[in-house]
């Protein structure tokens, strides 16, 4: 059997995350113009334009970083369990959202979906930064993202309680 080329882990860890993204987006553009739009949103919300952009940029960023945590332990090991497996149920939960909010119109699990994956990221981070310190570096914006995305479902949830 041949060896994989030596950059098609990097590009497969890099693209990874891209795969949920993807998936979601197709229910979030279903649900933009005909749930999302009525919702009452606060002043500092991002157009919706920015979140394809910003959520492609996080993406590869943490793609990446797991990519280097990864070769740096020496590919899936024993060493390897704890850290990629607190990004893998970080990636899971983050893509989770997508169906939770949008598609089930569920706001408030949405909120408690994205406290756990802001939870799981920032543990993500941590558990990366004696690894590479690099790879932690790459998931700051995430978590600053998280943030404001965390902030913005409370608002939405709060200020559109009676809405189905």
């Amino acid at each position: 059997m041949e060896m994989l080329p030596a950059w098609a882990p990097a590009v497969g860890f890099t693209l990874l995350p891209h795969a949920g993204g993807i998936l979601g987006s197709n229910i979030t553009k279903r649900e933009i113009p005909t749930w999302y739009e009525t919702l009452q949103k606060p002043s500092w919300c991002p157009p919706n334009w920015v979140f394809a952009p910003v959520w492609g940029t996080l993406y590869t960023s943490m793609g990446y970083g797991s990519y280097l945590v990864w070769k740096e332990l020496g590919g899936f090991n024993e060493k390897a369990l704890v850290p990629l497996g607190l990004y893998a149920g970080n990636l899971a939960l983050n893509w989770a959202w997508t169906p939770v909010f949008f598609g089930a119109h569920k706001m408030g699990w949405g909120l408690v979906t994205l406290l756990l994956t802001t939870g799981t990221a920032t543990a993500t981070t941590a558990s990366w930064y004696n690894i590479n310190k690099t790879a932690a570096y790459l998931m700051v914006p995430y978590l600053a993202w998280l943030s404001l995305a965390s902030a913005l479902n409370y608002r939405v949830w709060k200020d559109n309680r009676s809405k189905k």
